[in-house]
């Protein structure tokens, strides 16, 4: 037979059973769908991910203290009383890769403005801060390093608490206690949404790191550095040599711990993406769990149509048709079954994915290479699951195939 009568003949096979050959492909439809329907949705999480840590700042590092001991016991970083102003001071002067520095104090509180409360983080830094963390205003001005020295009651507000203390009217130049403490808003950052652990970026208030030690926190040392590189290129050449200066400020001896910890952005950005991409391959790989279960549908499927069609073969072969040709026929037929279904999988995935991202503003990334290796499966599992079956007709004997009722 020729290749085109065979390919013909293959169709008209399955144009005779349409709902069957329709139901025969959901279980590929269904399982194609579902993969780019999950990496889509898995690699758009891990795009949120790397623009969420982007949001931190620019080639920022984190100075913490370091872990506390008592007994045995580790209090974990941050728990020790290290970094000073002094600290801070010394790395801005002393390590050429730095290009700003914002010691850092924290404290919490409820805020009060006329009639309106809201319980929120109060952070404290230097004028440097919005350069470090790539933060912009939206309105007002930002502190200054005067304000900063004279340590000035003012502060710059995030927008949730905005909206939650002046929801009708501007608080620029407004008045506002935190603690009894009486604060002049100066500004309003540009909203930021929320961070890679679901934080909201936008509840906090800003003020002059020195203002939150002497009026809120009352405690002389600082919670953080924040350390931003020249370059993403200096970040590591930065970090060392901001190890090498705090150890010798603290006087530690080549065998002492560090009392500080250094986490840098890029180490983070690894964790969270590598966590993504774990959850990206978890998922499609559940998703391609159905596509074996259509895989083993079409060598079913094809099975039964093998043992309805035995007469047929049969007389095929008696005219001239041969055990390739056969083999070829059914073969065809089941890649018509499993490529037709992921054509109709991807549309359905690449549909699916767009209302996923509409209906629950998750982002969702469909990229070529989705639709490549799904595509790819449903060829490959045509072939695989097709080829017993086909083998099984071009192995019958003819003349028991003509005697077959």
């Amino acid at each position: 037979m020729k290749k085109l009568n065979i390919v013909l003949s293959a169709f008209r096979a399955l144009q005779r059973n349409k709902m069957r050959s329709f139901l025969t492909m959901l279980g590929i439809i269904i399982g194609v769908g579902a993969v780019i329907a999950m990496l889509a949705i898995g690699q758009g999480a891990e795009i949120s991910v790397k623009d969420q840590i982007a949001a931190l700042g620019s080639n920022v590092l984190i100075i913490l203290p370091g872990s506390q001991q008592q007994g045995g016991i580790r209090g974990g970083a941050g728990t020790m009383t290290t970094l000073t102003e002094e600290d801070a001071a010394a790395v801005a002067r002393e390590c050429p890769d730095v290009a700003y520095v914002s010691p850092g104090a924290r404290a919490n509180g409820q805020v009060i403005a006329g009639d309106m409360n809201w319980a929120t983080s109060i952070e404290g830094g230097s004028a440097d801060y919005l350069n470090i963390r790539q933060w912009a205003l939206a309105d007002g001005e930002f502190f200054s390093d005067a304000d900063v020295k004279t340590a000035a009651k003012v502060c710059v507000l995030g927008k949730t608490v905005v909206d939650n203390l002046f929801p009708e009217t501007s608080p620029i130049d407004q008045m506002i206690r935190i603690r009894n403490v009486p604060f002049k808003v100066i500004g309003v950052l540009l909203k930021k949404g929320q961070n890679a652990m679901g934080q909201d970026q936008d509840d906090v208030i800003l003020a002059p790191y020195t203002t939150v030690l002497k009026r809120l926190s009352r405690f002389p040392f600082l919670r953080q550095i924040l350390v931003s590189a020249t370059s993403p290129n200096t970040m590591m050449q930065a970090q060392k040599q901001i190890t090498e200066l705090l150890r010798l400020r603290h006087k530690l001896v080549s065998n002492d711990a560090d009392d500080f910890t250094i986490r840098n952005q890029t180490d983070i950005a690894t964790m969270a993406t590598a966590t993504t991409e774990i959850l990206t391959i978890l998922l499609a790989s559940i998703a391609s769990v159905s596509l074996l279960v259509g895989g083993i549908g079409i060598m079913n499927i094809m099975l039964v149509s093998v043992t309805e069609r035995t007469r047929e073969i049969g007389i095929r072969m008696s005219i001239g048709a041969r055990g390739k040709d056969i083999l070829t026929q059914f073969l065809i037929e089941a890649l018509v079954l499993s490529l037709l279904g992921g054509i109709i999988g991807i549309l359905l995935g690449v549909t699916g994915s767009m209302i996923i991202s509409k209906l629950a503003q998750w982002p969702t990334v469909i990229t070529l290479f989705s639709i490549v290796l799904s595509f790819g499966f449903s060829f490959a599992i045509g072939i695989f699951f097709g080829y017993y079956p086909a083998r099984k007709a071009a192995m019958l004997n003819p003349i028991d195939a003509l005697r077959y009722e």
